[in-house]
Parts: structure tokens; C-alpha cells; sequence
């Protein structure tokens, strides 16, 4: 696992400017969603598209609610994570403080989404976004929006113990 100061110290090279079409690196290795050695996550990835940031991901078995079915937190925890990576392109770190997701239908496991986010509004610290998911080509399966606060990277290390 990664040490509080190690991730940190990774997160000041991530807050920068990417090139359009650049994939963006995971939040850390074991991040639930984006984490490559989490051996429960999703191991979304994900690429800058002008001002939004894209992904394309598959649900699991790892991720069943109903059977065949994605479970609702899965398909949260994916649109989430997503973003988390908007951050990169602000230039700060930030936390949920709200999110709301619309399910206009069942997210079915093999099939291949996409999914989509982007910055809505800013308003001091605070970051209105949205995101939504799709079958490649089809209506929205799940939609969902945020507000985020920014923060200092400190609120990181806030209540761990000593």
C-alpha cells in the first residue's frame, strides 16, 4: 500500500496540464475504480478529450447486483472515480461532497460503455460536474452529477492515526 507522503508527493507531477488525447494516470495503484494492482477494481482508464475526460469500461462479475446486472455502487463508484480525474485538469485536488446518479436502465455485465465527464461550473471551491455512461452508440444508461470541494492536500492526512 502507498504511503500517505508517497501519494502526495505522486499527486503534485499528476495536477499539471495534459495534452489532449493523453491517457491520465491512475489516482494511485490501488485506487478502487482506476488502481491497477486493486485486484477488486474496475481499472478504468482514462483520456483527455478537450475538456472532458473519457472512458470505456466493462462490468464484471466482480461488479453484480441483480443477476446479469451491474450493481447500482459499481456504476457509481465508476462515475465517481471519473471525476476525480476532471481534477487533473483543474489543477487541484478536490472531494465529493455530493453525487446524485440517474439510472435510465440496467447496466448489463459484458457489455462495453462509454462514459463521459466534464466541469459544468465553478464557483469558488466548489466544482459543479456531470457525467454520463452509454452502450457504444446507444441512449444514456446512467447519468450522474457532483459537486466537489476543493481542498488542500493536507484534508488528506486529516484523522489518521499518529
Amino acid at each position: 500500500m502507498t504511503s500517505l507522503d508517497e501519494l502526495l508527493a505522486s499527486w503534485n507531477e499528476k495536477f499539471r496540464a495534459y495534452e489532449d488525447g493523453a491517457r491520465l494516470p491512475p489516482h494511485h495503484d490501488h485506487c478502487l475504480a482506476c488502481g491497477p494492482d486493486n485486484p477488486h477494481g474496475h481499472h478504468l482508464t482514462v483520456q483527455r478529450r478537450g475538456d472532458e475526460v473519457h472512458a470505456v469500461h466493462v462490468f464484471d462479475e466482480r461488479h453484480v447486483g441483480a443477476p446479469g446486472i451491474a450493481h447500482g455502487g459499481a456504476v457509481a463508484t465508476v462515475l465517481d472515480d471519473l471525476f476525480g480525474f476532471l481534477l487533473y485538469l483543474t489543477g487541484s485536488p478536490a472531494v465529493t461532497r455530493k453525487l446524485e446518479v440517474r439510472y435510465d436502465s440496467p447496466v448489463i455485465l459484458g457489455t462495453t460503455y462509454e462514459l463521459a465527464a466534464r466541469v459544468v461550473r465553478t464557483e469558488g471551491r466548489k466544482l459543479f460536474v456531470e457525467a454520463d455512461m452509454s452502450e457504444t452508440g446507444g441512449p444514456t444508461v446512467a447519468f450522474a452529477s457532483a459537486l466537489f470541494l476543493r481542498v488542500d492536500v493536507t484534508h488528506f492526512d486529516q484523522g489518521r492515526p499518529r
